[in-house]
C-alpha cells in the first residue's frame, strides 16, 4: 500500500475500516501498513491510555454537583471512564442534585423529583442553585455529626470524667464548666459545624455521661474547680450534696 495514498486518506479523517473498504482490504491490514509507514490512525490519540483522572479534580467537580456527562466533558473522558475513576478513588457522587431551571429566581424552594436512593421524594433548593434530596441531606449531616462526636469523645479521653462510664458514645455529653464562655451547645445542631469550631468549644467542657450530667445540671452533684483529682488521673473531683 503506497504511503502517499494512505497518508492522504488518514489526513482526511478516514477510519481504518473506511480505508479498508475503499482498498478492498481488512482494517487490520490497513493498520499494519499504517504502522509500517510510521503513520497515525485517525482517533488513535483519543482512545489511547492517558492515565488516571486526578482525584482532586474529580472531587471538586462532584462537589459542584455536575452530572457524569458534564464531568466527562470537563476532563475530556467518556462517562464510563468517569464512573471507573469515581469508583477507583472511592468518591461518592452527589447523585441527589438536580439543576434548577433557567428562571431559578422564581423556582420553588421545595420540589418533587426522583432520587436514585430514595425514589420520588422532596428536594430542597440550595444556595448554589441546585435541588438536593432532603433525605440525602439529612443522612449526610447525621453521618457528619456522628463522626465529629466520636472524634471529640476520643480526644476528651473516651470516658465520663466523673464516673468513668465508657459503654456508649451516645450517652456521653459535653458539660460547659463556665456557662459564660459557652458559644453554643455541643448537641446535634452544634455538631454540624466545622470540626475546628466544635473542637474549640469542646475544650471548654467536661465529658460526662448522661446520668452524671443530669446530676450536675440539677445541682445534686458539683464539679471541683480544679477539675482533675490528683489521686485519680483523668477524673474530675465531684461531690454530692
Amino acid at each position: 500500500m503506497e504511503r502517499e495514498w494512505l497518508e492522504a486518506r488518514l489526513d482526511a479523517g478516514s477510519s481504518l475500516e473506511a480505508i479498508g473498504r475503499e482498498a478492498g482490504l481488512h482494517a487490520s491490514t490497513v493498520g499494519y501498513w499504517v504502522k509500517r509507514h510510521c503513520l497515525t490512525a485517525a482517533g488513535s490519540t483519543r482512545f489511547s491510555a492517558r492515565g488516571p483522572v486526578p482525584k482532586e479534580e474529580l472531587e471538586r467537580l462532584v462537589t459542584e454537583g455536575l452530572t457524569l456527562r458534564e464531568i466527562g466533558a470537563a476532563v475530556d473522558r467518556s462517562i464510563a471512564t468517569v464512573r471507573y475513576w469515581l469508583d477507583r478513588w472511592g468518591i461518592e457522587r452527589v447523585s441527589a442534585a438536580i439543576k434548577t431551571p433557567r428562571d431559578a429566581a422564581t423556582a420553588p424552594r421545595i420540589a418533587t423529583f426522583e432520587c436514585s436512593r430514595h425514589g420520588v421524594t422532596e428536594f430542597v433548593l440550595e444556595g448554589r442553585g441546585s435541588y438536593r434530596c432532603k433525605r440525602c441531606r439529612q443522612e449526610r449531616v447525621s453521618a457528619w455529626r456522628r463522626r465529629v462526636k466520636r472524634q471529640l469523645v476520643a480526644e476528651a479521653g473516651g470516658a465520663c470524667q466523673a464516673c468513668g462510664y465508657t459503654s456508649c458514645v451516645a450517652a456521653l455529653q459535653f458539660h460547659h464548666l463556665d456557662p459564660t464562655e459557652k458559644l453554643f451547645a455541643l448537641s446535634q445542631r452544634g455538631l454540624a459545624r466545622a470540626l475546628d469550631v466544635v473542637r474549640a468549644e469542646a475544650a471548654k467542657c467536661a465529658l460526662l455521661c448522661a446520668n452524671c450530667h443530669a446530676e450536675v445540671e440539677a445541682g445534686y452533684r458539683t464539679l471541683s474547680s480544679d477539675r482533675v483529682c490528683s489521686d485519680s488521673p483523668g477524673r474530675i473531683r465531684t461531690s454530692k450534696n
